[in-house]
């Protein structure tokens, strides 16, 4: 499965570039004011001007990773249909593996049922077939699952903790905890909607800025959070008694170790937690530092991985365009705009400058553009990309960081106006692949046009064709009908 390699690479070089604000998921430091008190399951918490748990560092893409999840959850309308197949080890070789085909196979309690069906579920998705069976369980056992986002896997360990939680006991029974307090929201708005029917399991926030009276106990069974806050609830504050906690949810994984300090917050966490309870960690990449960081939390687990999904570029057709530099490519890009905007179109380009540049120069020829900047809030990015796929604009100008993970099924067009090279110079073909296969999806025809503005970049695409094995034909005036064609 992809990395998130090449995100880091071209954020490198993008601080070699002149200095834009990027986004920063996180909160500024805490304000004295009024105390805001633990919630039910029913409403949102005020967002805290005081999260401050995620340090600012040099590295871009450690607060991207949290920017590209917290995004993918806001525009997320329906579950990907991945084809990448399940692979699971168990803990057990000679336990039987379940796997369901229904809700209803699950046994779940009235209410949850109903509020799986409210949620628009209508049957289980590809991960949750295999992983509910297990996070059921009993005796509970421990999970370890990759997990891309859109397929599920929220909805999954919700319903698990749901299932897990005796509402007669009024103490937390369930801890989760998520890399931000963004994150942690959209978490806690998946308990609210699932348990919509089930209104005696009550939630709460541990954030900072939630402040509790000293000396309370907390009587919500459910507490979701951010790691230092939650170390604090369970140790310094006493607000939670870890040894009654059944289920202990790590989400996000890969963001959470991004950040200095989560992971061995986490892992007190966990320390202090009982040795039958059920621990569950979920990440949507499995690196070295994922895996030696999963294996420390969870004990004796289970597996779910996801096979990699052999990519196909048969569906694409590959062009380039020679020009000598950015003008020669603005204006190539031009004689070929008739053309794209037929369908929807992605351009990358190599840095935000760029790309604000070319979103510029567009704009000022009259053409309706988007462009989806890394200075921009998260919300302003989900409501960009929510335009472009409504086709209010037909081009969406981006860089490599924004545009990841962006399914739009109407983009018939990519052109890389920057080629994609790693931070040593070399071609990045994994941001290649990534990039060219926002077309051509569910089987249709797609088209991308490379822009090649000096021997160094010809060297590039030359090296990127022996990778993949496929030829990239130079496009003449003569293929503008052809690609009018496949735009349409």
């Amino acid at each position: 499965m992809a990395t998130d390699s090449w995100a880091k690479a071209v954020d490198e070089q993008e601080a070699a570039a002149e200095s834009i604000s990027s986004l920063q998921i996180k909160e500024k430091p805490e304000e004295n004011g009024t105390a805001a008190y633990a919630t039910d399951s029913r409403s949102t918490p005020a967002k805290s001007e005081a999260e401050g748990e995620n340090k600012a560092t040099d590295d871009d893409d450690k607060e991207d990773k949290a920017a590209q999840s917290l995004l993918n959850k806001l525009i997320r309308n329906n579950l990907v249909n991945t084809t990448n197949q399940v692979e699971v080890l168990q803990k057990d070789p000679n336990s039987p593996l379940y796997s369901v085909k229904s809700f209803e196979e699950l046994r779940l309690k009235p209410q949850l049922l109903q509020g799986v069906y409210g949620m628009g579920f209508n049957r289980p998705s590809k991960i949750q077939e295999t992983a509910l069976p297990m996070m059921l369980a009993e005796p509970p056992q421990n999970l370890i699952a990759q997990s891309q986002s859109g397929t599920g896997k929220t909805a999954a360990f919700v319903l698990a903790m749901l299932s897990h939680v005796d509402p007669n006991n009024r103490y937390p029974q369930c801890l989760c905890v998520s890399p931000t307090y963004e994150l942690a929201l959209q978490t806690g708005k998946v308990i609210e909607q699932m348990g919509r029917y089930y209104p005696e399991v009550k939630l709460v926030y541990a954030i900072r800025g939630n402040k509790l009276q000293r000396g309370m106990k907390l009587q919500e069974q459910i507490v979701i959070g951010t790691p230092g806050t939650m170390l604090d609830w369970c140790s310094k504050f006493k607000f939670i008694e870890p040894k009654k906690v059944k289920v202990f949810v790590l989400d996000e994984a890969d963001v959470m170790i991004a950040t200095q300090g989560h992971q061995d917050q986490s892992i007190r966490i966990q320390r202090m937690l009982p040795k039958n309870c059920q621990m569950l960690l979920f990440s949507a990449t499995f690196e070295e530092s994922v895996w030696n960081f999963a294996k420390r939390i969870v004990p004796d687990p289970n597996i779910i991985k996801l096979k990699r999904e052999e990519e196909t570029l048969d569906t694409i057709k590959q062009y380039y365009v020679l020009c000598n530099s950015k003008e020669e490519k603005f204006q190539a890009l031009c004689n070929i705009y008739g053309a794209i905007t037929i369908a929807q179109a992605m351009i990358f380009c190599h840095t935000r400058k760029t790309a604000g540049w070319l979103a510029g120069e567009l704009s000022r020829e009259g053409h309706q553009v988007a462009l989806l900047s890394g200075e921009m809030q998260v919300e302003q990015r989900a409501a960009v990309i929510e335009r472009f796929r409504d086709g209010k604009e037909k081009v969406l100008v981006t860089t490599n960081v924004c545009a990841r993970g962006i399914d739009v099924e109407q983009v018939s067009v990519v052109i890389n106006f920057d080629l994609p090279v790693d931070k040593d110079g070399n071609p990045d073909n994994e941001t290649y692949l990534h990039r060219i296969g926002r077309t051509g999806r569910f089987g249709k025809r797609g088209l991308a046009i490379n822009m090649v503005d000096s021997k160094m970049s010809m060297n590039i695409l030359n090296r990127i064709q022996e990778h993949f094995n496929k030829k990239i034909e130079k496009l003449d005036t003569d293929d503008l009908d052809e690609i009018e064609k496949i735009a349409s």
